[in-house]
């Protein structure tokens, strides 16, 4: 949403956001790493009946977001500049650390509430999990473009509408977990039992899904540095604005794979092999649908899809090419699902590095290598690196799909 109403700033903005993004993206990826590694281990506790252990398990996990989270904030605050003058920003480097410095101070925001949200996933109470993330949207959606305009904060005021939609977001999750308490999970200290062994359950799913999100923000910290080498930075502005409306598409698809996450580990913890096949084919062939629905709504709407992004003269020069984006996009969300329904299989089953390794081979072998090939190579400039995108990921999530068919097939064997 905020590339919505920073595009109105102009194209310098846009791009500025762009060479935030891979920045942010460590960030999601931390948050829906531990969301994931929490979601699995709980669910597989509930799933063996040790509710116990689950409320152990949920302590644990705030407890390691807590030091993470202050790990890293003050080093992405303060060499925020640097970075992004490595990333090739540019005229917009100053635009991109006033609006990445706010950005970063709320890292421990975006990583408690995508904790807690993954705890209320893991028991199974997926309703309220998505009223916050709606509600979290909505709030920035009417925050952002007061702030941007008509408080005059500029580009710095689509950041502090996203921090300010996650401080109510938390206020909600800690006001379901510790004042109604109507929870299936416990959070209180007197469950609380130090156990290095949860500690390594937690990252051995959380770390490796974080790098996944890592291996994407350094698809496109190489994806914008493709672009700026074949077309500059308005490239980038157009593959920004253009991704925006891909991961808006894809929601329904990630939001499908974090409950086979759950109800993966409920099955594997509970030693139910055979419902394994059934959970992951259901949920690949509901994401294809909904993927092709998403290429047809994409396809038909490009041109009006871009105007969102291009509704002032200084943007509106970028629209064609965001259309054209987003028509060669549509060969793209239909792939989606077999890759991330069968990462979301071995991440709830335990097994984080085979999910890490898929992730490995669509984003650095396959969607960069194409993407380089068909771009420079080739010589068919951006149009070249939009379907290295598409060719990656079809071929990316060709090979997850049967490699999880391999492992949920020996498992079936062997229970």
């Amino acid at each position: 949403m905020n590339a919505i109403w920073v595009a109105g700033l102009g194209s310098d903005a846009l791009a500025a956001v762009g060479f935030i993004t891979p920045l942010f993206m460590v960030l999601i990826g931390l948050s829906n790493g531990l969301g994931a590694g929490t979601a699995s281990v709980i669910s597989r506790r509930i799933g063996a009946g040790d509710q116990i252990g689950a409320n152990n398990t949920a302590i644990h996990a705030l407890v390691i977001t807590c030091v993470i989270s202050l790990l890293i904030t003050i080093p992405l605050v303060l060499f925020c500049g640097p970075i992004v003058t490595a990333f090739g920003a540019g005229r917009t480097a100053g635009l991109a650390i006033e609006y990445g410095q706010v950005i970063f101070a709320g890292t421990t925001l975006l990583l408690v509430t995508s904790v807690l949200s993954a705890i209320l996933r893991a028991e199974g109470d997926t309703r309220r999990a998505t009223y916050v993330i709606g509600a979290s949207a909505v709030i920035n959606m009417v925050l952002d473009p007061f702030l941007i305009y008509y408080a005059g904060m500029g580009i710095s005021g689509a950041a502090w509408g996203l921090i300010i939609s996650q401080v109510f977001v938390l206020a909600v999750l800690m006001y379901w977990f510790l004042g109604r308490r109507d929870t299936f999970v416990a959070l209180s200290a007197r469950f609380y039992s130090p156990d290095r062994k949860i500690v390594r359950d937690i990252l051995n799913i959380g770390l490796p899904a974080s790098f996944e999100f890592l291996l994407m923000a350094l698809l496109s910290i190489i994806v914008n540095g493709l672009l700026v080498t074949v077309a500059g930075p308005d490239e980038v502005a157009v593959y920004t604005a253009g991704w925006r409306v891909v991961l808006f598409g894809i929601i329904p698809i990630v939001a499908i794979s974090t409950s086979v996450i759950t109800v993966g580990g409920a099955a594997y913890g509970g030693r139910h092999y055979a419902k394994l096949p059934i959970i992951h084919g259901f949920s690949v062939s509901f994401g294809i649908a909904i993927g092709i629905a998403v290429s047809i709504i994409t396809w038909l709407f490009a041109p009006q899809i871009a105007t969102i992004f291009t509704y002032t003269a200084e943007g509106a020069h970028l629209a064609p090419s965001i259309a054209a984006f987003l028509g060669t996009m549509c060969f793209f969300y239909p792939f989606v699902s077999p890759g991330i329904m069968s990462s979301a299989i071995f991440q709830g089953t335990g097994r984080g590095m085979t999910s890490l390794v898929l992730s490995l081979l669509r984003n650095l072998v396959f969607i960069a290598v194409f993407a380089y090939f068909l771009g420079i190579v080739a010589g068919f400039g951006e149009y070249g690196i939009w379907w290295g995108i598409v060719a990656g990921d079809i071929l990316g999530g060709t090979v997850a799909y049967i490699w999880a068919r391999v492992f949920i097939s020996r498992l079936v064997a062997c229970g």
